[in-house]
């Protein structure tokens, strides 16, 4: 049976009683949950790409970013965004006032799926915090990830919505190591932003006594930034309620040249977003790696300290080696759940069943629904095609397969 990313029990157990208050949240992460366990069972193979529920819709708000994190395939060192005119990226976004009409008829439809915003940087979206308070008033439990811009100002009104899960991008320790990682075109301190932006929410949440948001910190694990993993647990360890450590999605020339001709082959048209993610920011101390990731789960196991989540859960010098090393290494992950229960939308509107690798488009929000399009026959063709024709080169570095 092939292997499925999931919520480790560590994380649930010590972020229950957040959740627990809250059943509207709490049961469709159990649903999403025991839908990706029970998939195979649940919804046997079926050859016309069919799929139930939405369990997830992905907004790319945006494509705008004030960052350019070197990990980053969008704005980072080879990014596919690197052309791209950030007047006409803003230019080309979908309207607050679509964004809540697709929600809203998603529901009369059915579908209450878990929201999540993320882009570029979401909090540069003009519409965000109507959008999470849209959202979260229409049941759906929302989560956002950003860098940390702009989430200081708005700490009351993420309270309050409220927002589920606040995801923070934190790649160092000290605001030296983190902000040459993921540093600003012009003169800002990221690290800054962050520091004043968690203790802001923190203080927000305990005013309203809600525990919402859970707060997670994402790091992207790295050549610069691998030394310091423990660090990076212990000057935050106080601040958020969960670690999430990305060993990060890449792909090598060989590989992305056999995936444009697979992918030819399938849909009639060369890929091009792959391409934004072949870098050089895969480890090559798989020994360091190793202690260090060691290190954060032994941090983590005291009743009181925040859990640890590696995504993908691969753990071991071995192991990690041929994570970095063997684009092929599957580890055991050899089916794609995600392109049957989450729905990702572009910052234009564009909506495609991948989740990191968008040049796949089965149509467009501004001209109908996302339950106009989820079963659709350009949708249930991609689905058909990963189903019968098995995964693509690109899928093996990717979040849907292997983090969601």
């Amino acid at each position: 049976m092939a292997k499925r990313s999931s919520v480790s029990v560590g994380v649930v157990a010590k972020n229950f009683r957040r959740v627990a208050p809250h059943l509207w949240i709490g049961r469709k992460l159990a649903a999403l949950e025991l839908d990706k366990r029970l998939f195979n069972l649940s919804r046997p193979f079926r050859r016309n790409g069919q799929a139930g529920k939405i369990r997830q819709v992905s907004f790319r708000i945006t494509d705008v970013c004030n960052l350019r994190c070197h990990t980053c395939g969008q704005w980072g060192d080879r990014g596919y965004l690197h052309d791209e005119s950030l007047k006409q990226l803003r230019d080309k976004e979908v309207s607050t006032e679509r964004y809540l009409e697709l929600m809203k008829d998603l529901v009369q439809h059915g579908h209450r799926p878990v929201v999540y915003f993320w882009g570029g940087e979401p909090m540069l979206y003009k519409g965000i915090l109507d959008l999470i308070a849209g959202a979260s008033a229409l049941g759906l439990p929302t989560a956002i990830a950003t860098n940390g811009s702009r989430v200081a100002a708005a700490a009351q009104q993420l309270a309050e919505a409220p927002l589920f899960l606040l995801q923070v991008s934190i790649d160092g320790h000290c605001a030296e190591l983190h902000n040459r990682m993921r540093p600003s075109p012009g003169s800002g301190d990221n690290f800054h932003d962050i520091v004043r932006g968690l203790d802001a929410v923190r203080e927000a949440r305990g005013r309203n006594g809600r525990g919402l948001p859970v707060i997670a910190s994402l790091t992207t694990i790295s050549e610069g930034n691998l030394k310091h993993l423990g660090d990076i647990y212990d000057a935050f360890r106080d601040k958020v309620d969960l670690f999430v450590f990305y060993l990060s999605w890449w792909i090598d020339k060989k590989s992305a040249a056999a995936h444009e001709q697979d992918f030819l082959r399938r849909f009639g048209f060369v890929p091009t977003r792959h391409r934004g993610w072949d870098g050089d920011w895969k480890s090559a101390d798989h020994d360091e790696l190793d202690r260090q990731i060691e290190g954060l789960l032994a941090k983590s196991r005291p009743r009181s300290a925040p859990p640890v989540s590696i995504i993908p859960p691969i753990t071991g010098r071995e192991n990690l080696k041929a994570y970095y090393t063997d684009h092929a290494e599957r580890f055991g992950y050899n089916q794609c759940v995600s392109i049957y229960q989450v729905v990702e939308v572009n910052s234009n509107g564009d909506v495609s069943p991948c989740r990191d690798y968008h040049d796949y488009v089965v149509g467009n929000v501004k001209d109908a629904t996302l339950t106009d399009l989820w079963n659709s026959e350009a949708y249930r063709k991609f689905r058909r095609s990963v189903s019968r024709d098995g995964l693509m080169p690109v899928c093996t570095r990717c979040c849907g397969l292997m983090g969601y």
